[in-house]
């Protein structure tokens, strides 16, 4: 088969079958005609023959350029509406079908095909064929490469403090309030089309929908595909000390040194879980920080002691400031935040997640409309 790296036309992809560039042994395919055609109230893309030796069947062939959910499940939708005059089965093309979604098509008995050798293809009564497990060579075909990692993730983090917006631009100012980093600091806000392609690709994963409102769907998946894309911040300096306990409470005296810098602090994850779930936090109080010699200026401490209580990670990555909760005259870290940081920790830290996971699915509940 053929490499192609850029998401493929739905031309490209019917001429690639054309070519015989599309296979799944045993069986071959061969391009009857090429759509579109109404039968009944579907229009279809291609009807396509599959022969195994000198056994061969008709298809009628819907055809999707993209490969995500929510294309694959319009793609379902429109084939079960289809006859099936003239013997003709349903088949789905896209550019690559996960094993999850071919499990789905067979149960559906619906065949389909890709471009990367993965397929279900049923022929009742003369042959079945099921091959899974090529890897997908087109994942470059999203708007937003990953829109769950990294700052954009924050587009898609909104819907778990808020789950419901009237427009992009609501969606868009409900972010960029909740960034301390825009709101304390020097940081850009969010631009309003990095907010609009992350919403796009919200919806083509079936999290988000768009009707009268924008609304989250699916806050289980949500949180799933942000802990699984979880990347930690780039920490450009690590400085630990020991604070004089005459010094009075840590987060007090930070507190007093951030108002007086105008610098934002943030308790880091592990050091806020106490405020969503209940778990013993060591001695260590840690922080992030955008410029730490402006603190270390400011803070009693010796570097050198060799049990610290303090320590100041410098970041400037917006994820880990954002949705910053104030409390006790400082500020912890977001519930999401706390969790993915639980969830990319040992045992122990992701039976805490679980707590956490717990509050922060509460706590959408109730601002629900």
């Amino acid at each position: 088969m053929e490499t192609i790296r850029k998401t493929p036309t739905k031309r490209e992809m019917i001429e690639q079958l054309q070519r015989g560039g599309v296979s799944l042994p045993p069986l071959s395919f061969r391009l009857l005609q090429r759509g579109p055609e109404i039968e009944g109230d579907f229009r279809f893309d291609a009807l396509v023959e599959a022969s195994w030796g000198e056994i061969m069947s008709g298809f009628v062939m819907e055809c999707k350029t993209l490969s995500t959910p929510k294309a694959f499940e319009n793609g379902v939708s429109q084939l079960k509406t289809y006859s099936r005059a003239e013997d003709y089965l349903p088949m789905l093309f896209l550019p690559f079908l996960s094993e999850q979604q071919l499990h789905k098509l067979e149960q559906e008995e619906i065949s389909g095909i890709d471009l990367c050798g993965n397929g279900v293809v049923i022929v009742p009564g003369l042959f079945a064929v099921f091959r899974s497990g090529q890897k997908n060579r087109f994942t470059s075909s999203a708007p937003i490469k990953n829109i769950y990692r990294k700052n954009s993730s924050m587009a898609a983090q909104v819907f778990l403090l808020c789950p419901d917006y009237e427009m992009v631009k609501d969606v868009w100012a409900e972010i960029n309030r909740r960034n301390l980093l825009v709101k304390r600091w020097d940081k850009k806000t969010m631009s309003l089309s990095t907010v609009s392609k992350a919403l796009k690709t919200l919806e083509e994963d079936l999290i988000v929908a768009r009707d009268d409102t924008i609304h989250l769907m699916q806050p289980d998946k949500l949180l799933q595909k942000l802990s699984e894309n979880y990347t930690r911040p780039t920490i450009t300096k690590r400085v630990r000390v020991k604070v004089p306990e005459g010094a009075g409470e840590i987060t007090q005296l930070l507190q007093k040194e951030s108002q007086a810098l105008g610098l934002p602090l943030v308790a880091t994850g592990m050091s806020s879980v106490g405020r969503y779930a209940v778990m013993q936090r060591g001695d260590l109080f840690s922080i992030y920080c955008p410029r730490l010699e402006m603190i270390l200026e400011k803070l009693p401490g010796d570097q050198a002691d060799r049990f610290p209580n303090l320590e100041l990670l410098e970041t400037v990555d917006e994820r880990v400031y954002f949705d910053g909760r104030e409390e006790g005259n400082f500020w912890w870290a977001s519930p999401v935040q706390v969790y993915l940081e639980l969830i990319a920790g040992d045992k122990r830290d992701q039976e805490t997640a679980q707590q956490v996971k717990l509050y922060i699915m509460q706590n959408l509940e109730t601002v629900q409309p």
